[in-house]
């Protein structure tokens, strides 16, 4: 790892006094110089007190692989995760003054989800601008959805501290509102398991039931098979590393079988429809 960062020496890199001051090792003072100067291209100003964003791109994993006296990016994900629920909020007060309380809470969920917050950090490619331990980078894809979407909270978190409210609301209008809008993910619903209990309510029938059908694999990395039905109609099962994701893509595949949704709304990581 040290060899890799000592290559970083080559190149012209923006000096920052107090990242010098605080008596990093040559290496990796060069490493956060390099990040915090592309960094500040991302967020379109000159960061006026480093250590936040030093702590805000540092995965614990940095650390503990090279022995090195970092804060990492926790602490300020906590703070980012109540400054954008707040400005989400705000946001949708403002913007949808109709809608009632439901519809608030639901929409600000859905941008605010693990899996949008991950999709917004790849969209303007997070993961160049932390520091992580190169062996983090090459696990799952949910892992690196987990990594992103607390870096892009603590990165939050950081422009708060040094620029205030202004300055962290148009960074998140510019790279989680704005985006969630185009794409429609601010209307989105994912959570199959109350459209399915919706409906059935709707239409008068039992509640749907959930089965545990198949739980297999090794203990730390199990997959669970749960089917549903309502009453004694089977409408389909979904696979998942939990009973609750199971049961949400089971809830998914119902609402396929019974024409609710189309295949097309669906995410990725498809169902089984009883056909």
């Amino acid at each position: 790892m040290f060899g890799r960062l000592l290559s970083l020496f080559f190149g012209k890199t923006k000096h920052y006094p107090a990242v010098k001051k605080a008596g990093y090792p040559r290496a990796v003072r060069k490493l956060i110089e390099q990040k915090l100067e592309k960094l500040e291209s991302l967020i379109g100003y000159s960061i006026s007190e480093p250590e936040h964003y030093i702590k805000a791109i540092t995965h614990k994993s940095f650390s503990e692989f090279n022995s090195i006296h970092l804060e990492n990016n926790e602490r300020l994900e906590f703070l980012g995760d109540s400054v954008l629920g707040m400005v989400i909020a705000e946001y949708l007060f403002n913007r949808y003054e109709e809608k009632d309380e439901g519809f608030l809470t639901k929409t600000r969920s859905h941008l605010v989800s693990r899996a949008a917050l991950g999709h917004y950090a790849s969209k303007i490619s997070l993961i160049d601008y932390l520091m992580v331990n190169e062996n983090y980078t090459t696990v799952t894809p949910k892992g690196i959805v987990s990594i992103m979407s607390n870096a892009i909270e603590a990165l939050i978190g950081a422009i708060y501290m040094d620029k205030g409210m202004e300055e962290v609301k148009q960074f998140i209008n510019k790279y989680i509102i704005l985006p969630g809008v185009s794409e429609g993910a601010i209307f989105a619903d994912y959570n199959y398991k109350s459209q399915l209990l919706e409906y059935s309510q709707s239409q008068k029938m039992e509640l749907p039931g959930y089965f545990l059908i198949k739980e297999e694999g090794p203990q730390h990395n199990k997959v669970f098979t749960v089917e549903v039905a309502i009453g004694a109609q089977k409408l389909g099962y979904g696979n998942g590393r939990n009973k609750k994701e199971a049961e949400q893509k089971a809830a998914c595949a119902a609402l396929i079988t019974l024409g609710v949704i189309p295949v097309a709304a669906t995410p990725a990581a498809e169902p089984v429809a009883v056909q």
